[in-house]
């Protein structure tokens, strides 16, 4: 139902006035995909709660935008707890919301207005109305729905840094509008200014991931603007209003409501801006971004910025749910990092800094979900807009500088300890690698000193500065089990972390590689071999280590075990990506590695759902058998990924999960980012058409992809033809041709000898 919907309907007010044209690729992106309890195989296998969803909200925004603009159906900024959720039945509001999508973090700074007939209702949980899927429409420009409490249709848009909204209030008669900052501590601000029309306030931000509830050292502000005079106003503190009271803060439950005597079907416009730097500041933005715009200007001038970035791939075939997953996963690819900074380039400095920082002539980001993007949302960026990712990049080398140390994965513009690794290398190293962006010799020390120091200050290091435990991992090689990572968010995890740090060391000796560096090149390479000293060869598996060299013997490889990060040591042992070749020797060669590879798939150990796995579907390309990677990821493209509400299986932590669908739809996919190549697995559609800028394109010819010939039968690159598995960056940031023969059997001959595979450290 909700397919044919996106796909045809233009029953929305003002949200679709013209029919819907297929050459739009814009509107087959369907926003609900993902905010619905997952309905795949890994999901339902492997899923945690009765919701299991995968926390991703129909935001209507920017691509990148500072603040993100969805129905509220839940009024809180609780840990793992997103603004929306399908199943919900009552929206108390439209909130302005900074969560990370698809993630398991918490909102903050939001703001959330809502429109009420009738006698004022203020509460979120009592001013609440009940609305129908039926009546409403979801784009990433446009949201439209019902609420049929009130007899009131709500719509909005949105700019970089504003939301727009209009309510049209059926009945007429008394009306009101409540906005009230969303702080869960008991702070913030809200002031009423019937004089200019306007109501105002902050929600402060506070920390999760080593800083419980500690202040991040700035709020969410926030300039709502009015089309019409107030009749009335007031202020609210829990369940007591004070009529025409103008200002109230850091209290409980706090907010404000304008009253308005409307015609029947009189629409109210709000236009809202926002800023993390100050009300004035969100009044700039308000006015730079909204002066020249009415809402259906904003609402078409959004689905144009859309229309342009997803339209940056045109893919061709006869699937038209295909195309529906693939341009979500698009959408959803592009939803953060956040831009941060003010249309003045004015932004709070990073981890609390007490001077305000200005981002010149580039945007600066916040928000990194970094041990899921460096995977595949990133690399994304660096094929399709790769000045985009490059601000992203000088992004976390500016919080370096004013921090003092790279960020392993920055939430709410601070340090956070979330997560294993140092993914904030491989994202630069990759970065770097493709040509992206240059280093000078202090933003290169930088990188070092995450590699090859910790803080000498413990305060420094507890607020999540440094890798954790990189004093027993350069001490051992590894880091054993009587190390249990107090000074993290996740503990132990200890095979996980070393597995993950040995993979960032390769990345790093990459860019010292690539600068002539020769002593550290050698010594990071080396210590990329650390994953070899969690390897047990008895049990073809990872294990948990003790400083002796012992190994533990609490072990089942097919269960969760503490030194392993959200899974098993049989899933974690395939995270090797800098070295399969090396891996494949552990395990006794090709033989051994297939066999072991086969039992891992016919056990049913394989989670798409999260994202350690992501590369293991690829991994037969290294090995000789590269059609058992074709069948696997078309597999997993048709069980794991659906087109309707619950078409999710994990959760989508910013993209990851949406970029892995993106690659997989175009045939490749990055294994080993800092590497730049990409693994082939064979397209998902007849032709895909890539424009790399105005003057370059990519076309991948694959007649067939789009039904059942998901085989590579041989490939052309530019006319010539290729026996190898991947394919060079450099190649396809060219342009040209790529034509893929494909078939509904395999041809298991092609890209098996060992010259035609991808790249392993063992093999440099």
């Amino acid at each position: 139902m909700r397919l044919l919907q996106l796909l045809t309907l233009c029953l929305c007010v003002s949200c679709s006035k013209t029919v819907i044209q297929q050459s739009s690729v814009v509107d087959y992106v369907n926003p609900m995909i993902g905010t619905a309890p997952a309905t795949t195989i890994s999901a339902l296998k492997h899923g945690e709660g009765s919701e299991n969803n995968s926390q991703v909200v129909p935001f209507v925004t920017v691509p990148f935008g500072m603040t993100n603009w969805t129905a509220q159906t839940k009024d809180t900024e609780t840990k793992c707890v997103a603004p929306y959720y399908y199943t919900d039945s009552i929206i108390q509001g439209f909130r302005g919301s900074h969560w990370l999508s698809g993630s398991c973090v918490q909102d903050y700074g939001s703001m959330t207005i809502m429109p009420v007939a009738g006698s004022l209702e203020w509460l979120p949980e009592e001013r609440g109305s009940s609305f129908s899927h039926d009546k409403e429409i979801s784009t990433p420009y446009c949201y439209s729905v019902h609420l049929d409490d009130y007899a009131i249709q709500a719509e909005m848009t949105a700019t970089k840094r504003c939301g727009l909204f209009k309510f049209t209030f059926e009945n007429g008669g008394e009306s009101h509008i409540v906005i009230n900052p969303n702080s869960d501590e008991a702070q913030g601000f809200i002031q009423i200014l019937p004089e200019k029309n306007e109501i105002v306030g902050y929600n402060p931000v506070h920390r999760i991931y080593q800083g419980w509830g500690e202040p991040a050292g700035f709020s969410g502000y926030f300039v709502a603007r009015f089309s019409h005079d107030f009749e009335s106003y007031g202020v609210f503190q829990d369940s007591t209003i004070d009529i025409l009271a103008a200002e109230l803060d850091d209290q409980s439950g706090i907010g404000g409501w304008a009253t308005f005597s409307l015609r029947e079907n009189e629409p109210v416009y709000v236009e809202i801006g926002t800023s993390f730097t100050s009300i004035e500041e969100a009044r700039k933005n308000l006015d730079a971004e909204t002066a020249d715009l009415d809402f259906d200007q904003a609402k078409e001038e959004l689905k144009k910025t859309w229309e342009q970035l997803l339209g940056k791939v045109q893919v061709e075939g006869t699937n038209k749910e295909g195309k529906v997953k693939f341009y979500t996963a698009l959408y959803h690819s592009f939803l953060q990092p956040r831009t941060f900074n003010d249309v003045d380039g004015s932004y709070p400095s990073f981890a609390g800094g007490k001077e305000p920082e200005n981002s010149g002539d580039r945007d600066y980001f916040v928000d990194f979900s970094m041990w899921d993007t460096y995977r595949a949302s990133h690399p994304l960026f660096n094929l399709l807009v790769p000045e985009k990712n490059a601000d992203m990049m000088y992004s976390l080398l500016d919080k370096a500088e004013q921090g003092g140390w790279l960020p392993i994965f920055p939430c709410w513009n601070s340090y956070t300890s979330a997560m294993v690794g140092d993914h904030v290398i491989a994202v630069i190293a990759d970065a770097y690698s493709k040509g992206i962006i240059d280093l000078d010799e202090a933003q290169y020390e930088l990188l070092l000193k995450n590699a090859f120091q910790s803080p000498e200050n413990f305060a420094e290091y507890k607020e999540g500065k440094g890798r954790r435990a990189l004093e027993s991992y350069l001490k051992y090689g590894y880091i054993p089990l009587e190390d249990s990572v107090q000074e993290s968010f996740h503990k132990k995890e200890q095979v996980s972390r070393t597995l993950e740090y040995a993979f960032d060391d390769f990345a790093l000796s990459r860019i010292a590689k690539k600068r002539g560096d020769n002593e550290r090149t050698e010594i990071l390479r080396e210590r990329a071999f650390n994953y070899k000293n969690v390897y047990s060869v008895a049990d073809s598996c990872v294990r948990g280590k003790y400083i002796d060299g012992s190994f533990t013997t609490e072990f089942n490889k097919y269960v969760r075990e503490p030194y392993v990060t959200e899974g098993t040591p049989y899933q974690y042992t395939w995270y090797v990506p800098q070295d399969v070749e090396g891996l494949m020797t552990l395990m006794g060669g090709e033989e051994g590695f297939n066999k072991n590879l086969d039992n891992f798939h016919a056990s049913g150990q394989y989670w798409h759902g999260n994202e350690p796995g992501h590369q293991i579907p690829f991994l037969y390309n290294y090995s000789g058998q590269p059609w058992k990677t074709q069948q696997l990821v078309s597999e997993i493209m048709k069980t794991e990924y659906g087109a309707d509400a619950g078409g999710l299986s994990g959760n989508d932590d910013a993209g990851q999960m949406s970029a892995w669908y993106v690659f997989a739809a175009l045939g490749f996919y990055p294994v080993c980012p800092s590497v730049p190549e990409y693994v082939i697995s064979g397209p998902h559609f007849d032709k895909i058409t890539i424009q790399l800028d105005s003057e370059i394109q990519l076309v991948i010819n694959a007649p067939g992809a789009s039904s059942d010939k998901q085989f590579i039968q041989g490939i052309k690159l530019n006319g010539e033809e290729i026996s190898q598995n991947f394919l060079s960056h450099f190649d396809l940031i060219k342009g040209g041709t790529i034509d893929f023969e494909m078939a509904d059997q395999p041809n298991k001959s092609w890209g098996t000898a060992p010259d035609a595979r991808p790249y392993s450290l063992s093999n440099d």
